[in-house]
């Protein structure tokens, strides 16, 4: 029996098993199901139970469109808050969560996993992994977790510190527990699981500290590995894995396997059954500078790739590369969906993606064969995709390393577009895509020097104007460049078809419905319904808190619910700089928000912002030991408690903590780890006495500066 006529087998026995082929409930009398009932053939059959959100995108090609039309155009107006659930973290929240027959599972910061009833908001379990605290320092993000995955009765998760885990759907109860990283590297997981054909699919993170990229599929029952393809080749010396890396090796120049080359699939995923092909997302180079991580040679495959694999063994299928030899953290993992769509008066299987480069590819789903590619937003690195090559045609300054100058980038790493999902309406024809605008300059660190417990990035951020006045108006200009418009992009004319203005770059992910709605949340706390063909704003309310995450809807009994987790985090709430705080400066109040038309519950009100007030110790050390300290602090703080000790973000702001009172108390913390448990690591392998005084002394020396401003006001 083909893959295909065995799957068509599966998608009939679903469809009886569901009890309908409408999209209405089962009959009186059908035989009930236990706790996460899912298998291939429901999710093949995932339209047949609208009510139904039972994997990630909704659907097995991630289309994040509900058939669900109770909410529409018309009744969205009456929509209120059911119920919501208040969760025991305070960072960042990004979860999809997941509905199966009454029961939502969802994943929270720190990977923790709770299940509620569906309608009533009840707490069925809750499970906590015990990711140890200090493994944050491994963060580029925050110690975020998108969702969970189901299959056959189990709920897995992936571990913030690497592990998946498989839970009991029933009770939460552990069922196995299986480590997939080399744990003396600096992975982490913070994507969501798939699961497909009875295997678990996972990936990871870490390039930016530098590891080797992969992703890992496990038996669902028994935790065993299955298979594991490998997205950049490892130390020609040591033999390749398969024939692929082998050829991919020859993309690649120098050592590259030194810090690992990058790589990582830590976000998106989609499968198409049809065509029994799982697709992965690959990520960015390690270190990003090319001249450093391969001489600034070869295409560096499988970088920034989507690479179609054979689910059964892992084994490559076709590629395609959006950004040769990347260098600017573009990687390729953003959210993919597979369609049908109709090109030239016929029908197309597609793969879609809007990557971080800027550019919006629909590519053929069996081959990989370009179909086309266009700009989506405005960008500096690149004028098009050449059409015969299938290769972007590169401005002249966008090789940093190779000019000798700053590159001025029209986005910053986080892309034009990155994790948040964009969604697709078979019901439109367009693709709702979160996009991200703020002004970013690359320059090649010529004294790069690898070294743990922080990013090895290979570039740096081209030097602030040394005049204050010219520094600040550089910072008027950054501020001016950031926004995050939501935008409505037709895929066959490729196209901008409508826009919704944001007022920063940092806004949640995408739900398109069959009711005409697109719902989004913002940074600035609001969750709104619009027009899927205008774009007009038809409903809104407050989350009193930043939104980052995606929405989904689902049906229990004759009400249709929308769901959204809010807290603000992720990479702009982390590194807590001025311009990734515009638009996305409330703070993180995290909560699983639920609505339904006539909702009527209310949230408590807001507690009032605390007042705070600069007291720091004199500053007292010299101006070679300041100086000293401000490059450690720039090296290993800077990227969690701000730039330049200012932090807008759901961090600390190290200027007003009482441990600079005191040199015995702020060793504790940096060298002893005092506050491991809470995500501050010990720093005692990279800073000795010394250097941990010198970087208390810059953070005096700073609060000290803030303060002085503050009273000159």
């Amino acid at each position: 029996m083909t893959k295909r006529a065995s799957l068509f087998g599966l998608l009939l026995t679903a469809l009886a098993s569901a009890g309908c082929s409408s999209g209405a409930p089962p009959a009186e009398g059908a035989v009930s199901r236990g706790p996460a009932a899912v298998n291939t053939a429901r999710l093949i059959a995932a339209d047949a139970e609208p009510g139904e959100w039972m994997s990630h995108g909704r659907t097995y090609g991630e289309q994040r469109f509900s058939p669900l039309d109770q909410i529409n155009t018309a009744t969205v107006g009456k929509l209120g808050l059911s119920w919501f659930a208040d969760l025991d973290s305070r960072r960042g929240q990004e979860a999809t969560p997941i509905v199966v027959d009454d029961v939502l599972y969802v994943s929270t910061a720190w990977s923790k996993v709770k299940a509620y009833d569906a309608a009533t908001g009840k707490l069925l379990w809750a499970y906590d992994p015990e990711v140890p605290g200090e493994w944050a320092v491994n963060a580029c993000c925050d110690v975020v977790n998108r969702g969970v995955a189901v299959w056959e009765g189990k709920v897995f998760v992936g571990s913030f510190d690497g592990r998946l885990i498989a839970l009991d759907a029933a009770t939460g109860r552990e069922l196995w527990d299986v480590n997939t990283i080399d744990r003396t590297k600096p992975y982490t997981i913070t994507g969501a699981p798939r699961v497909v054909k009875g295997k678990v699919i996972i990936g990871n993170g870490g390039a930016e500290f530098g590891v080797r990229g992969y992703v890992s599929a496990y038996d669902a029952d028994t935790g065993q590995l299955a298979w594991r393809f490998y997205t950049v080749p490892g130390n020609p010396a040591d033999g390749f894995e398969n024939p692929i890396l082998k050829t991919a090796a020859t993309t690649w120049s120098g050592q590259w396997w030194k810090l690992g080359g990058g790589g990582t699939v830590w976000d998106s995923m989609a499968y198409d059954p049809e065509l029994d092909l799982l697709f992965v997302g690959v990520g960015n180079g390690s270190p990003w500078n090319q001249l450093i991580r391969s001489e600034g040679k070869g295409d560096n495959l499988f970088l920034a790739s989507i690479v179609a694999l054979d689910p059964d063994d892992g084994s490559y299928v076709w590629h395609y590369q959006t950004s040769p030899g990347e260098s600017w953290d573009h990687t390729a993992t953003q959210h993919i969906i597979v369609a049908d769509v109709r090109l030239n008066g016929q029908a197309r299987r597609v793969v879609m993606q809007a990557p971080k480069n800027g550019f919006f590819y629909v590519l053929d789903a069996k081959t990989g064969a370009l179909i086309s590619a266009e700009k989506f937003t405005d960008i500096s690195w690149a004028t098009h995709v050449d059409m015969k090559t299938g290769r972007p045609v590169e401005t002249p300054e966008a090789r940093f390393y190779k000019t000798g100058k700053p590159f001025a980038s029209l986005q910053n790493p986080n892309g034009a577009h990155t994790w948040h999902p964009m969604s697709f309406s078979p019901q439109t024809g367009l693709v709702y895509i979160p996009i991200h605008k703020q002004n970013y300059a690359f320059a090649h660190e010529a004294a790069f020097t690898p070294s743990p417990l922080t990013t090895n990035l290979g570039i740096r951020r081209a030097a602030a104007a040394t005049d204050p006045a010219a520094g600040a108006a550089a910072l008027q200009a950054t501020l001016a460049s950031v926004g995050g418009p939501l935008i409505a992009w037709d895929p066959v004319r490729q196209r901008e078809v409508w826009r919704a203005e944001r007022e920063g770059a940092a806004n949640g992910g995408v739900l398109s419905t069959a009711g005409g709605l697109v719902f989004q949340g913002t940074g600035m706390g609001e969750f709104a319904a619009l027009d899927a063909r205008s774009g007009m704003r038809l409903w809104s309310t407050e989350t009193q808190t930043g939104v980052i995450a995606p929405p989904i809807s689902y049906r229990v009994g004759n009400l249709q619910y929308v769901a959204i987790m809010v807290g603000t985090g992720g990479s702009w709430a982390m590194s807590g700089s001025q311009t990734n705080a515009k638009g996305n400066s409330l703070p993180n109040r995290s909560r699983l928000l639920v609505y339904a038309l006539g909702g009527a519950a209310q949230l408590p009100a807001a507690p009032p912002r605390p007042t705070r007030t600069l007291e720091p110790p004199p500053a007292t050390a010299a101006a070679a030991t300041v100086a000293r300290g401000e490059a450690e602090y720039r090296t290993y703080c800077g990227r969690c408690h701000g730039p330049d000790t200012a932090n807008y973000g759901i961090l600390p702001d190290l200027r007003y903590s009482v441990a600079l009172r005191s040199k015995e108390r702020w060793a504790a913390v940096v060298l002893d780890g005092a506050m491991k448990a809470d995500g501050m690591a010990s720093f005692a392998p990279v800073l000795d006495a010394n250097k941990a005084e010198a970087v208390r002394a810059f953070v005096i020396a700073q609060a000290n500066a803030a303060r002085q401003r503050d009273a000159g006001r």
